[in-house]
């Protein structure tokens, strides 16, 4: 019996903010949509403090200085 195993990537290579949500684009091409509803940090953030994120661990992860905030990106998809 054979089975197939396939590999998704969980590097981050950007983020948008659109209304109340979060949509992360991953390096294979998919991208996740996430209410900020799930984050209270983010949530009450402005946008600039949204927008001022920088990605850690070559994507695994975004880290939001100002708000002290970070999040591995692995843990979107759960």
């Amino acid at each position: 019996m054979s089975i197939l195993t396939i590999n998704k990537s969980f590097i981050a290579l950007e983020l948008k903010f659109i209304n109340d949500s979060m949509i992360v684009s991953m390096e294979d091409g998919r991208q996740i949509s996430v209410p900020l509803e799930w984050f209270p940090k983010l949530r009450d953030a402005s946008i600039d403090q949204l927008k001022n994120y920088r990605l850690i661990g070559g994507g695994e992860g975004i880290h939001w200085e100002s708000l002290d905030e970070d999040l591995l990106v692995e843990n979107l998809f759960i």
